[in-house]
């Protein structure tokens, strides 16, 4: 009988404690917080803001003893270990180059920036500077990723034949709004689409050919994105379907299915959530109930993260520059396709 492994992610709580700055005071960054100071040893020591009013009530919030009127004197303070950049996705690229000319590690929430090219600057950046740079892309760092990758490694699923995920939340129509406004990158793909890339990417690789289509919001932006991928270098027979929707609720779910097993994950696959076995012989098991629900699973990112400062080194192994930089590729060239 097929078995699930166990996960080997280590408790959170074990991580060596950073002080954190963080840039952004909204509601990623709120759930961030909130479970780093739960579920781990990590503490938020100052917040940058835009405005110090918005600084100053974050900070109340999450017992941080500083509060700063600008993102620049945030980076400045010596007290901080890294910085955690929450803005907008069209503020990315700046305000972690900000931080890394300041000499401070940057974990920056995804989409990682606006564009493959800017990523390729950024992580050129940290490489020129010599620090940490990661993209908070939190599923990643949870333990039923961890108990797929050793299923990967171990080809427990055989040959894989095709990978399945897909992202959609309803969002009213309000033109105020960061997710459909075009000034702040905003649309579908870099918001939700990005989870359903990042697992293609995380199980198969980076795609040799994709067909895609798509529609617009009424302020331009991407409303909804669908592709079909195949060309997988290390899987030739493989191909992959991913769905984005910032009009509809989907199931948002995930599945990996291979020759001799499928790996299934239920609503919402980028979140803690039990894995579900299936052989091809019909024989189901489960994995374990997660231990943490919803973004209290944000709490092994940033114990990850914490480790990696701590050990001195630039890029993580579950979520290095190239996995990073081929994502956003994938993207950018998908939302290249909407235009033509």
């Amino acid at each position: 009988m097929l078995t699930l492994p166990n996960s080997r992610v280590p408790d959170p709580m074990t991580a060596p404690p950073l002080r954190w700055g963080v840039l952004g005071t909204g509601w990623i960054a709120e759930r961030f917080f909130d479970a780093a100071h739960r579920l781990t040893s990590q503490r938020l020591a100052a917040v940058g803001s835009r405005t110090q009013g918005r600084a100053d009530e974050f900070a109340h919030r999450f017992e941080a003893p500083r509060a700063y009127g600008s993102y620049e004197q945030l980076v400045s303070d010596p007290e901080i270990d890294a910085v955690y950049v929450a803005t907008p996705h069209s503020e990315h690229l700046a305000n972690a180059k900000l931080a890394l000319e300041a000499g401070k590690p940057v974990l920056v929430e995804k989409a990682f920036t606006q564009t493959a090219a800017e990523a390729r600057e950024l992580i050129g950046a940290a490489e020129a500077a010599g620090l940490p740079v990661m993209e908070a892309m939190w599923t990643r760092f949870l333990p039923q990723m961890d108990v797929i990758r050793q299923l990967l490694a171990d080809g427990a699923l055989g040959e894989l034949e095709t990978v399945s995920a897909d992202h959609g939340q309803w969002f009213a129509d309000d033109p105020a709004s960061r997710l459909f406004d075009p000034a702040l990158a905003g649309g579908a793909m870099l918001d939700l689409g990005v989870y359903p890339v990042s697992f293609m990417h995380f199980a198969l690789g980076a795609p040799g050919r994709s067909l895609s289509m798509g529609t617009r919001a009424f302020t331009g932006v991407d409303r909804q994105v669908s592709a079909v991928f195949d060309g997988f270098d290390a899987h030739p027979c493989a191909t992959a379907l991913i769905t984005t929707t910032c009009k509809a609720k989907t199931p948002t779910r995930a599945y990996i299915a291979g020759t001799e097993a499928t790996v299934e994950i239920p609503t919402f696959f980028y979140g803690p959530q039990q894995l579900t076995l299936r052989t091809v012989d019909g024989e189901v098991t489960r994995s374990e109930e997660p231990t943490v629900v919803e973004h209290e699973g944000l709490s092994f990112e940033a114990a990850h993260f914490a480790t990696m400062v701590a050990e001195g080194r630039l890029e993580s192994e579950l979520m290095p520059w190239s996995e990073t930089m081929a994502v956003m590729e994938t993207m950018t060239s998908l939302l290249a396709n909407l235009e033509s």
